[in-house]
């Protein structure tokens, strides 16, 4: 089993996600994270999606997503050619003699305290899934109360996969 990250441009159209996802399910393929967001041009929408299984089912995934009318490009973002990045927010419960062992935790991750309650800290972190997941072990000895995580956004490095958008929707030049 390996983990792919794809990019998807598709058309900003209402059911555009609940399409891509239900190609998903009813294949029987896992999404470990899928992010969305309208591109710098309205008209569209780039999405993230990170899936795993073998080659042969990955290769099925890209040729499946690509064949649904909503999908303008797709393709991987390969780690060594992409930035990855994801957002968690954590509500970690500690009193007012630990605050300072969250803080110090979350200064080492070049995390934001966002919200600050008598019993509570909440953290922002931004940073690859990598660095998320070892800030979370480091809270160990906390109780995490609430968590939110974005899922994977992700960009190529450079230019050369970069699209153009014409002034027609119906073309996309790379």
């Amino acid at each position: 089993m390996q983990r792919k990250v794809f990019q998807l441009i598709v058309d900003n159209t209402s059911g555009v996600l609940s399409r891509i996802a239900g190609l998903f399910s009813r294949r029987g393929y896992n999404i470990d994270s899928i992010t969305a967001g309208v591109t710098a041009d309205p008209r569209f929408t780039r999405i993230t999606i990170v899936t795993s299984g073998d080659d042969n089912i990955l290769e099925q995934i890209e040729k499946q997503v690509s064949k649904l009318v909503d999908v303008r490009d797709i393709h991987e973002l390969k780690p060594e050619e992409s930035v990855y990045r994801e957002l968690a927010m954590i509500k970690v419960r500690c009193s007012a003699e630990q605050r300072q062992g969250v803080i110090a935790i979350a200064n080492i991750f070049r995390g934001n305290i966002i919200d600050v309650a008598p019993e509570s800290l909440m953290v922002e972190i931004t940073g690859n899934q990598g660095k998320i997941d070892a800030f979370l072990r480091l809270l160990d000895g906390y109780e995490i109360l609430e968590l939110a995580r974005t899922g994977v956004a992700g960009l190529g490095r450079g230019i050369d996969n970069v699209l153009y958008f014409e002034e027609s929707a119906d073309s996309l030049d790379k």
